[in-house]
């Protein structure tokens, strides 16, 4: 009896570390084979979707979202989120346009004003959330109706045409076949990569993430680090601003609604831990392009924009409730 009660705990944990290895390379790889499968089936339903124009649309059409979805994982990474990005895209692409069209100033400082416009956003929306103590989803929540106001009180409300042809050229241009927008979205996206895997501030992030009161102790500036993730996302918002007024060939106040969920649903379907402390840049580029190709699919199906937005929502609840279930059952 003595040895029965011996052997049957290895047993079980033999099992438990088995399931939870595959449970844990399910959780890691979901959007992988999500994606394998998305295009093995739309390969067989669609002709056109394995030619190379479609692909190329494909990048184009998840450049801004994959831009976004970078600065949106360095936060979530540090356990907090940002609804507010789309808003802060609209009024620094609104800034920039009104700056040149209305105001005649010059191309690159309207530029630089659309970045800093970004910065400065993320900058207040860091502050509030670290100094004054309050929730990411509250400050980000007000961000996301403010900075949409700024916005139409910037634009008054109107699309602001006569953009730069160097500008739109950015938002649907290609260099040697490849989307302008792609290669920008590539080097965001090579950035966020280094910051985290490569500096100081990197490792911040994923420990604060992790666990806020053991990063404090051990010297991580709480606050620092949590300003700097906002002005981040920020200028990714900047950033991605530039591009979408380069793709629409103007700016108006609501061309960014809705993108924030578009980042955060790639972010999560990448691997990334809502809860902070567990994700990567590689893996949100994932969900960006598996989210990109879905929605693609379900275009060249001819599935109207309605239900895409109803399968979209299904498969962020779907990922979510696995990603937690897998995390409780395991112990992850």
């Amino acid at each position: 009896m003595k040895d029965v009660r011996a052997v049957a705990p290895k047993a079980d944990t033999g099992v438990r570390r088995k399931g939870a290895a595959v449970l844990e390379l399910l959780g890691r790889g979901a959007a992988g084979f999500a994606l394998i499968l998305l295009i093995l089936y739309l390969s067989l339903a669609t002709p056109s979707f394995l030619d190379v124009n479609n692909f190329l649309n494909i990048a184009r059409q998840s450049s801004i979202n994959a831009i976004l979805a970078v600065g949106q994982t360095l936060v979530i990474l540090a356990a907090g989120i940002d609804l507010s990005i789309g808003s802060v895209m609209a009024l620094a692409g609104s800034v920039m346009a009104v700056a040149v069209v209305k105001y005649g100033v010059p191309l690159l400082p309207a530029v630089v004003l659309a970045l800093l416009t970004g910065v400065v956003a993320g900058f207040l929306n860091g502050y509030v959330i670290s100094k004054g103590r309050v929730p990411d989803f509250i400050v980000t929540l007000g961000g996301l109706s403010a900075y949409k106001g700024l916005a139409l009180i910037v634009t008054d409300g109107l699309p602001i045409s006569g953009i730069p042809s160097v500008i739109a050229w950015l938002g649907s241009g290609d260099i040697l076949g490849i989307p302008v927008a792609a290669i920008g979205a590539a080097i965001v996206a090579a950035i966020g990569w280094f910051l985290l895997a490569h500096t100081t501030f990197g490792r911040a992030v994923l420990a604060m993430g992790g666990n806020q009161e053991a990063a404090r102790v051990s010297g991580i500036n709480l606050v620092r680090t949590k300003l700097l993730v906002y002005c981040f996302a920020g200028l990714c918002a900047g950033i991605a601003s530039i591009f979408m007024v380069g793709r629409l060939n103007s700016a108006n106040a609501l061309m960014g609604t809705g993108l924030e969920l578009s980042a955060i649903a790639a972010v999560v379907i990448g691997g990334t831990n809502l809860f902070g402390g567990e994700g990567s840049i590689g893996g949100t580029i994932l969900g960006v392009v598996t989210m990109g190709v879905l929605a693609n699919g379900l275009d060249l199906l001819n599935i109207s924009a309605f239900w895409q937005q109803v399968v979209l929502g299904l498969v962020i609840v779907a990922v979510v409730v696995f990603d937690q279930w897998r995390r409780r059952r395991w112990g992850m």
